[in-house]
C-alpha cells in the first residue's frame, strides 16, 4: 500500500512529470536519495508504469474524433479476439475499449476531415471482422480529459 510519502511523490509527478528529480524531490518534500528509492519500488511494483509523451492530434491535424460502439456477433467463438486484432492494426484507432452488455466494443478513431473519416469507416472499419452493428458518436467537446488520480 501507499504511504503519504508516496501519495505526496505521485501527486507531485502527476502534477509536472517533465520536472528534474531534485525538483520533484523539494516539491515532495523528500531527499533526491529518499525519492529515487521510492520510485524505483513504485516502478517495480507497477504503480509508476512510465512517462509518456503526450501529442496534440487535433494540432497535427485531424480535426474529427468519432467514437464507434460496436456489437459483435457473439455466435463466434474467437470474435472479439479476431475483431481487437484488426482493430488494432487500424492507425487511425486511438483506443479499443471492452464492455459487457449490449455493446461489445467501442472504438475511438481520428480523422482528418469527414471525408478522411469516411475512407476509414468504408475501407478499414467496416472490413472489420464479426461485426453485427454499428453506432456512430460524433465526439463535439472533451470538457474533461484527466489521467491523473485523486491521491
Amino acid at each position: 500500500m501507499l504511504d503519504d510519502t508516496d501519495r505526496r511523490i505521485l501527486r507531485q509527478y502527476q502534477a509536472a512529470p517533465d520536472q528534474s528529480a531534485q525538483e520533484l524531490a523539494e516539491r515532495a518534500g523528500v531527499t533526491p536519495s529518499t525519492l529515487g528509492r521510492r520510485l524505483e519500488v513504485l516502478r517495480a511494483s507497477g504503480v509508476l508504469r512510465g512517462v509518456r509523451g503526450v501529442i496534440d492530434w487535433a494540432a497535427l491535424g485531424y480535426a474529427v474524433e468519432v467514437s464507434l460502439r460496436v456489437t459483435l456477433d457473439k455466435t463466434e467463438p474467437r470474435a472479439f479476439d479476431e475483431f481487437i486484432a484488426a482493430a488494432r492494426a487500424v492507425p487511425e484507432v486511438l483506443e479499443i475499449q471492452t464492455f459487457l452488455g449490449q455493446v461489445d466494443v467501442r472504438l475511438s478513431i481520428v480523422a482528418r476531415d469527414m471525408g478522411h473519416y469516411q475512407v476509414i469507416y468504408r475501407e478499414k472499419v467496416l472490413t472489420l471482422p464479426h461485426i453485427t452493428d454499428i453506432e456512430a458518436l460524433m465526439h463535439v467537446a472533451r470538457l474533461k480529459s484527466a489521467e491523473a488520480l485523486p491521491l
